[in-house]
């Protein structure tokens, strides 16, 4: 069965569109791991749209399960990555006007650099995932240089407005890990998953965690974060 992590962005999203201190993304993350997530994931991104240092640094201090850092493979991230410590980091893309990520990491074209930023963290001894697109040449990529997982995009499978173009798209997220997996790569998934569709994905028996963040956060408005954790677990578990 596939773990969960729980991306609490948008718990800082909604404090920091009044600049004040609450709802607090480390109380989120207690109540997720209270609730039973295997993990918390956070992005601290270049420009603090939500996430801030400081919450990196007590987020560090208080996850007791797994501290998932996300973040652009820049100078400045991967100082402060190794100054925190997280269990894993996550190297993913990052536009400043983007309201989401919104594709995977182009590995390939990036492949000198992120090798370079990869031998870093293995001397560190901190695991780094890749966030990719389910496409084989990418993953062949992220092996070549030494990435110890792909977390592979299903926001295409998430957004799919129709029966068939959501077959089409998770028989690709399908392929891309079960090649990840016989490539011996770790294998994550997530992007945009829900209610709706993440069974589907959290079936692939190939995959050992899944990341899901907004919708889980937009759920515990209504319902509280452990319920909104626990109904999640409650599907993958089915």
């Amino acid at each position: 069965m596939a773990k969960l992590c729980i991306n609490v962005d948008h718990v800082a999203t909604v404090r920091e569109a009044r600049k004040t201190t609450e709802p607090d993304p480390i109380a989120a993350a207690v109540l997720a791991e209270l609730a039973g997530a295997h993990g918390i994931t956070i992005h601290l991104r270049e420009d603090r749209r939500h996430i801030q240092d400081r919450d990196l640094r007590i987020m560090r201090e208080v996850v007791k399960t797994k501290l998932n850092l996300e973040m652009a493979a820049t100078k400045e991230m991967i100082d402060i990555a190794l100054s925190v410590k997280p269990d894993q980091v996550t190297f993913v893309p990052e536009k400043r006007q983007e309201i989401t990520t919104e594709g995977g990491l182009d590995v390939i074209l990036q492949e000198n650099y992120i090798r370079r930023a990869i031998k870093t963290f293995k001397k560190a001894d901190i695991p780094v995932s890749i966030f990719i697109d389910p496409d084989l040449k990418q993953i062949r990529t992220a092996k070549k240089i030494g990435a110890d997982c792909v977390e592979i995009n299903t926001g295409k499978y998430s957004e799919a407005k129709t029966e068939k173009e959501s077959d089409v798209e998770f028989e690709k997220v399908k392929d891309a890990v079960k090649f990840a997996y016989k490539s011996k790569f770790i294998v994550h998934a997530g992007h945009g998953l829900t209610y709706k569709n993440v069974k589907r994905i959290s079936d692939l028996k190939e995959i050992s965690e899944l990341n899901i963040g907004h919708n889980i956060i937009a759920r515990a408005v209504l319902v509280g974060m452990e319920r909104a954790v626990r109904e999640m677990l409650n599907i993958m578990n089915q």
